[in-house]
């Protein structure tokens, strides 16, 4: 199974540490992918007409405003809306930042109750709190909940909800809501939906169909003006002419062949998870990913795991060190579903946040993500299996690995160049998250 696109540095070889350069396994795809060469070349040919955009009568900043409109074209053609249609895309440099925007525009009361989930990425949770009461869905052991679960949340209390916030593709698990149907039962109830797709919109179409689902059904409440006082500032030019090159080159791709190869790349990773003895995955078994049974559930390529008897941080820290194979860990900005998915109590909860109070990182609980995408082939699931077993039998390392207590991290001692300095600088620690 070949990757779909050789994504910019692919065989970038990565040192380790019996002194072999190794090919670069990445297996971080839920935090970012690397870029796409289509997008690499769009964004090489825009540089020489790079202007501010909006304003200008230069030559070069009206191509950049043209260029930077037609992305936000493309955006709603992607979300599937129509230009002349009531919607306004509103250009965003990441998810937070989006969610906090549209908690701001909503005019949502203190008394207001947003109902959200516990799978929730922070950035879908902390905004809505800032601004009203939360009211949540609880999720089933294996990290999932149904329709039902849903609407119990919305009918709950005195006080109808005036918002239901979720995910479209959860970013530990990878698990995919029946989104259509949630939101069919909130618009029966009048409650306006909004949907996180940082993870869902690289993997499946966006919506299903002409406006079955919506975004955010306030359109007569947020986009009553152009977005012009919503992007305040010199917009991001160069990163909007990048994103319409991913649209297109995923368009190009089709939402059938990428389905198709992400879910093979999931069945051979959690299946060849769940097969190595100390192994547990987290999240929906991968019976549920792959049945069709009543119990069978769709997933992205991302796969929680804990290895028995060793920590997160150093099972992800020996991957890359030793294996050249990128993977990430922790909580991934999704604490409470991880807490759930690991099944830990209050008592264990509280005794880590005591630790944590106190500087202390090393014990924080999380796990290891593996993540899968376009550029992702079956080799590269194979070679972290094959490592993932090297580590659970209780191979030995080839170095001691320090753990630092402010970040929790684990990092070889040893004098090989790439692995001392930037290692230990705060921001790169992936535990905290």
């Amino acid at each position: 199974m070949d990757p779909l696109a050789q994504l910019v540095g692919a065989g970038l070889r990565v040192p380790c540490l019996d002194g072999v350069d190794r090919v670069a396994v990445e297996l971080d795809q839920a935090a970012s992918t690397q870029i796409h060469p289509e997008v690499a070349s769009r964004v090489e040919a825009f540089l020489p007409r790079y202007s501010s955009v909006h304003r200008g009568a230069g030559f070069r900043s009206r191509q950049a405003t043209a260029s930077y409109e037609e992305a936000r074209r493309a955006v709603l053609a992607f979300a599937g809306r129509t230009e002349d249609g009531p919607d306004v895309a509103i250009l965003c440099r990441n998810t937070t930042e989006a969610i906090n925007h549209l908690s701001y525009r909503l005019r949502l009361e203190p008394a207001d109750v947003v109902v959200t989930t516990v799978v929730e990425h922070h950035a879908n949770l902390l905004p809505w709190g800032r601004v009203a009461r939360r009211r949540y869905v609880e999720c089933s052991p294996q990290g999932t909940f149904g329709i039902d679960d849903v609407a119990a949340a919305l009918d709950a209390g005195n006080q109808p909800p005036a918002l239901l916030a979720l995910t479209g593709a959860s970013n530990v698990s990878g698990w995919l809501p029946p989104l259509e149907e949630i939101i069919e039962a909130a618009h029966e109830r009048g409650v306006p939906v909004v949907v996180d797709a940082a993870q869902l919109a690289p993997h499946r179409p966006f919506l299903a169909g002409g406006g079955a689902v919506d975004l955010v059904d306030l359109d007569e409440v947020i986009w009553t003006t152009p977005p012009d006082r919503e992007e305040a500032g010199s917009p991001n030019v160069i990163g909007t002419v990048a994103l319409h090159a991913a649209i297109d080159a995923l368009r190009d791709h089709g939402w059938r062949a990428i389905v198709e190869h992400e879910r093979a790349l999931a069945k051979r990773l959690v299946e060849g998870l769940e097969g190595i003895d100390g192994v547990r995955i987290l999240g929906p078994t991968a019976h549920q990913r792959t049945g069709t049974g009543g119990d069978a559930v769709d997933a992205l390529p991302v796969v929680p795991f804990v290895v028995e008897g060793a920590h997160h941080a150093l099972i992800a820290a020996r991957l890359s060190a030793e294996f050249g194979i990128a993977v990430r860990h922790g909580c991934f900005c999704a604490h409470p579903y991880v807490v759930r998915l690991l099944g830990l109590t209050k008592t264990e909860v509280d005794a880590y946040r005591s630790e944590v109070l106190g500087g202390d990182h090393r014990n924080v609980p999380g796990a290891v993500r593996a993540s899968a995408g376009l550029g992702t082939s079956a080799s590269d699931i194979d070679a972290l299996l094959a490592a993932v077993t090297t580590l659970a039998a209780g191979g030995p390392p080839p170095v001691p690995y320090r753990q630092d207590p402010a970040t929790g991290d684990y990092v070889p001692e040893t004098g090989r160049e790439g692995w001392r300095g930037a290692a230990f600088e705060p921001g790169a620690a992936c535990s905290r998250g």
